[in-house]
């Protein structure tokens, strides 16, 4: 299955495309979308959409996951972080692709085996389980790869066992 993790923030929002089977994953693409703390939020908001449509297209996910909102002390920030889990929510909706959320302590737990795992343990855990020669430079780009990890995880633990063709 190939899976297209999403890294939310409205400087910089991580993505990851991962081709696995549940067991084996297989980076495809990853990268950061950035954008400037100076351009109305409107502006990065169409931005960030208009990489995602072309990330859609170009690799063609079969399911999709994001990292759920964090509480911040910042109302602001969440508020602002909310309108680019919006704007990713609707273009993965309309790609026709069931959107599963995982908090950032499900993310961390699925690929490092600990909930309050630092960034650093999420890249040399995601660079482990997809046998690169070096981390994924980007933290963005990283957690972005480790929320398809972490679905791809979760929807092998949960698909159903077929034990053959029934006559």
């Amino acid at each position: 299955m190939r899976i297209l993790g999403i890294d939310c923030g409205t400087e910089r929002t991580g993505y990851g495309v991962v081709d696995s089977d549940g067991h084996t994953h297989k980076l495809v693409i990853s990268g950061v979308i950035k954008t400037s703390a100076k351009s109305p939020l409107e502006q990065r908001l169409v931005i960030i959409g208009s990489e995602i449509r072309s990330v859609l297209a170009l690799y063609q996910p079969q399911a999709a996951a994001v990292e759920d909102l964090f509480y911040a002390a910042n109302v602001k920030s969440v508020l602002k972080l909310a309108h680019v889990r919006g704007v990713a929510l609707l273009l993965l909706a309309e790609a026709g692709l069931d959107v599963v959320a995982y908090s950032p302590a499900e993310v961390k737990m699925a690929v490092v085996g600990y909930g309050r795992a630092e960034k650093g343990q999420v890249q040399l855990m995601v660079r482990s389980l997809l046998k690169l020669d070096a981390v994924i430079e980007s933290e963005d780009a990283s957690d972005a790869v480790a929320v398809a990890i972490c679905h791809a995880a979760h929807a092998a633990r949960h698909s159903p066992v077929r034990v053959g063709a029934s006559s």
